[in-house]
């Protein structure tokens, strides 16, 4: 039987996130900042948050990894709830109203670089357990607190974690880390907000095609260069490269979103949810981000070959981006980028990559409790499931927990989310207020 206690939460919730965003933790710049960061946010913790270290056990699992345990009143499977500390860079040149690791309180918003990502939906984590905490609640089953310090550098905290507890015989309940939000606008035609909560996520391949060729003068040139070679490989790759086809979230969330739909959209978000093969193809014609929910996409990022303009490349190079759609693995794109290159002279080469994740269940018992955590933060909110584009650390955790989603219960419109790794990172502190919520009913809902 689920349990709920009165709770009452602390104020001042905004003021611990903007020390929190005070700390630089820029994981890609450890070499020169150090690990000092990184323990100053850890030793921050164990001050905003007293009874999460009075009440909880914590580990260190390698240098960046924080675990923690809650004990449940049952041995059933736990719950884990993650997020990452870290954040990216912040460019020099970009000019931000107001600096971004001075966590500045303004109008309404805590300003800063991790405001979104990820330090803001780690706060309202640990702001619902300390609340729960000072009221006396015991969840009903474990729950782990899997924080990593390396996830925008894709790093092995969470991977050695979720190793860590498989090596344990801990099979979690439920796995919830960031990837989706409460969007307005989610789908043209769609009213209202909607929580994209990510059943599934994209895997990642960073692919290098390489050719070789004679060197000499550029006076006198070949029919076909090293660059020339790499170039044309490069354009045959075009987006039809790999097939359109619609994983089950994608009916799933057209038919939530048809009778919220207007004009034409009610009928059509009807007719596509049916035919999986028909919004496959639709969201392709679409393209940008619908395109990228139903297809491997390929994105070439850097071009390099030869050594002075007026000398003949003797090898040349591009570096491809692919985001793998689910049930894509790494080896078998490889294969399609061959077959479609169509030359035994330019060489595909894996650099690294992951495949993509398997497709949590939408019809579950642990995708209703999110539905109704929603119910209580966001009421307005239909939650829908959509496939997650980035790379999250959950990736690690799906190996071994079948129901894993990827959510932040945060509201971020199109210009908020645009500067999530952008300019001007921020967070509204009524939407912190309702994430903590979130999570509170979250853990108090969980089953035994």
């Amino acid at each position: 039987m689920n349990v709920s206690v009165d709770v009452a939460p602390r104020e001042g919730l905004e003021l611990r996130l903007s020390r929190m965003i005070r700390i630089p933790t820029v994981s890609a710049e450890l070499e020169e900042r150090g690990r000092g960061p990184f323990e100053a946010f850890v030793a921050l913790l164990e001050e905003l948050y007293p009874l999460v270290h009075e009440h909880l056990s914590r580990e260190r699992i390698t240098d960046f990894g924080l675990l923690y345990r809650w004990p449940g009143r049952s041995a059933s499977d736990p719950a884990v709830l993650m997020a990452h500390y870290d954040v990216v860079p912040v460019d020099p040149s970009d000019h931000w109203t107001f600096p971004a690791f001075e966590g500045r309180i303004e109008g309404g918003y805590v300003h800063g670089r991790g405001a979104l990502d990820d330090k803001g939906p780690m706060l309202v984590v640990l702001e619902a357990v300390e609340n729960l905490l000072a009221g006396g609640f015991v969840p009903a089953r474990d729950v782990l607190l899997s924080f990593g310090g390396n996830e925008e550098t894709f790093g092995d905290a969470a991977r050695v974690i979720s190793d860590t507890l498989h090596e344990r015989g801990v099979r979690p309940w439920i796995v919830l880390d960031e990837g989706g939000a409460v969007t307005d606008a989610p789908l043209p035609f769609v009213t209202g907000t909607a929580a994209m909560v990510g059943v599934g996520e994209k895997g990642l391949a960073t692919v290098r095609i390489s050719a070789r060729g004679d060197g000499g003068h550029a006076s006198v040139p070949p029919k076909l260069t090293a660059v020339g070679r790499v170039a044309r490989a490069v354009n045959r790759l075009a987006p039809g490269t790999f097939r359109a086809r619609a994983p089950r979230a994608i009916p799933r969330m057209l038919g939530r979103f048809a009778p919220r739909s207007r004009g034409i959209g009610r009928p059509l978000y009807r007719l596509l949810s049916a035919w999986p093969w028909l919004n496959a193809r639709a969201f392709a014609a679409l393209g940008g981000e619908a395109a990228a929910m139903v297809r491997t996409t390929i994105a070439p990022t850097r071009l390099a070959g030869g050594t002075a303009d007026n000398v003949l490349p003797s090898q040349a190079h591009a570096i491809l981006n692919l985001r793998l759609a689910l049930g894509e693995t790494v080896a078998g794109a490889a294969q399609r980028l061959r077959r479609r290159i169509g030359d035994s002279a330019v060489s595909v080469d894996v650099l690294e990559g992951n495949d993509a994740s398997p497709e949590s269940p939408s019809d579950g018992q642990q995708f209703a409790l999110i539905a109704a955590a929603v119910g209580a933060s966001h009421p307005e909110a239909i939650t829908v499931p959509y496939v997650t584009m980035a790379a999250t650390d959950s990736r690690y955790f799906h190996r071994y927990a079948p129901a894993t989603y990827r959510f932040a219960p945060l509201m971020m419109n199109a210009e908020q989310r645009a500067a999530i790794h952008g300019v001007d990172e921020r967070v509204a502190i009524t939407e912190l207020v309702r994430g903590e919520i979130f999570h509170r009913r979250l853990i108090e809902g969980l089953p035994g």
